[in-house]
Parts: structure tokens; sequence; C-alpha cells
């Protein structure tokens, strides 16, 4: 089985043309082909797959064999492969995904991919969309979570997938591996969180670092950005377009005005190779 290896902000991904080529069962594939010792190595896999509601769909699978909804950076990947092995001569177009239809853009300066600008659709905001037990019919904004023992302020937002977003006072010494699990199976979230654990260093500028859903601790998560500036928005913390600076990079995240989310960063090809029977 062909496969290209792409990374984005050092969110890692194997990419596969479901088209072409289908393992028996993409969950066991996943934690396989993920494993950093035995296999391929990567944060999750992106299946390229034909869509009756759009130009293509992609399909997500995190480390553990788990799908996802959505994810930011591999959107990104996803679509310069299109574009790059020729599959699309668009520039712009839409791309089915378990969050709804999104439309990632490729950005050329002289000919020159130099990035990827995906508009993210809409985040919803009530509790039952995202969801977070005990808050139906509401807002989760600046609300207590008791997690290991202490009480931190969390809001939550969904972009097709669910985020639990907290403000620290210091992002690099703040202990994600001892909570971020702890966060993750937190009771509040019935379908489990990814957690963006934000500081604010000025009104256009955070620093976020993450655990995620099915993934444990990544370099990079770009919904997980989208969620933060929509959060760090809401609780009047920065303004509504903001750089995102995450472990492996930086993303630039706008919350426009039309209540769509435009998230802008790098999408790279790291190799390509045949995966053995």
């Amino acid at each position: 089985m062909e496969f290209t290896k792409w990374q984005g902000c050092g969110n890692d991904f194997v990419l596969i043309d479901g088209r072409k080529q289908e393992p028996d069962d993409y969950a066991s594939f996943a934690v396989k082909v993920c494993d950093r010792h035995y296999g391929v190595g990567a944060d999750g896999i992106l299946v390229v797959l034909p869509s009756e509601r759009a130009d293509f769909r992609m399909r997500i699978f995190n480390a553990d064999g788990s799908e996802a909804e959505m994810c930011g950076n591999g959107i990104r990947c996803f679509a310069r492969y299109l574009y790059e092995y020729g599959l699309t001569n668009k520039t712009e177009f839409p791309v089915e995904t378990g969050a709804g239809i999104l439309v990632p853009r490729i950005i050329l300066t002289h000919g020159q991919i130099t990035g990827v600008c995906v508009d993210m659709g809409e985040p919803h905001l009530m509790g039952e969309e995202i969801p977070v037990c005990g808050h139906d019919g509401e807002m989760v904004i600046d609300q207590p979570i008791d997690v290991g023992g202490k009480t931190y302020r969390m809001t939550g937002v969904s972009m097709g997938n669910p985020h639990c977003v907290v403000f620290v006072e210091d992002a690099e010494t703040f202990p994600i591996g001892e909570l971020g699990t702890q966060f993750e199976h937190h009771e509040m979230f019935p379908r489990k969180t990814n957690t963006e654990f934000v500081e604010v260093r000025d009104r256009g500028h955070v620093r976020m670092r993450v655990w995620e859903r099915g993934a444990a601790i990544t370099l990079a998560c770009g919904t997980g950005a989208c969620a933060t500036a929509v959060a760090s928005a809401l609780n009047r913390k920065t303004d509504r377009k903001i750089e995102v600076e995450l472990d492996g990079g930086r993303l630039s995240v706008e919350w426009a005005e039309n209540n769509h989310v435009f998230m802008t960063g790098p999408a790279e090809m790291v190799f390509a190779g045949r995966l053995a029977d």
C-alpha cells in the first residue's frame, strides 16, 4: 500500500488514497501504522475517498484507532496532497468531513505553495452541541471544572469536534502530561474532549499547548487553534484575529464577522513510501 507522510506545524499524518486501496479495518490499521517504533509513526491517518456531496471526502483516524470528525492541520495536508498530486487543478474546493463540508484554499505566491487557508465553518457554542453535560441551552464560557483536586475555568467550543479551552498562567510549565487525560475523560464530556491550555501573550498572540483526544500530547491541533481563537474572543482576552503559537509552529486564525473561522498555516510532505504486507 502506497502512502505519503505529511506534517502541519509538527502534527503529522500518514495519508492514503482509499479510492485505490483500503485496509480491511481502519482502526487496527491506524494503530499499527501510527506506532512510532514499529510503524511509520504519526498522530493519525488521513484517507482520500469519493464524495457525493463535495469534490472529495476525508476520513481521519487517531493513533489509538478512534475516528475523529475533523482535523485542522490534517485538512491542510489533505488539500495540498490533492493539489500537488494532480487529483484536482482547483486551488479552492469543498471537502466532506465528519464535521460537514469545509473549503480549503491553496495559497500560491509566484507559483509556489506557501500555505493553505481553510474556511472551518461556524463554531458551535451551546452545551448540547459540543457536548458538555449539564449545560444544555446555554454557552459554556468560563465555567468551573474540577480536575486532579483543583478547580479550573473552561470554555467549551465545537469545531465539529469537542474542545475544552483552559486559560493558564504559564503554558510552558503547565502539567499537561499529568492532567491531559483527566480532562479528556472527564464526566462532563460524553464524547471525551480535546483540551487546549492557553496563555494569552497579548491581544493578538496566544501560546497554546494541546492534549488531543485519542492522540495525547501533540505538537499542534488546527481545530484546537480555532477553538482557542473563539474562546479567547468570547472571554474578551484577545481580538478576533490572532496568531496561535503551538509547540510545532504558528497558525493565523480569524473568527470573522460572518461567524466563520478561517485558519491559515503550513502543510508539508515529509516523505513517500510503500507499506509492507
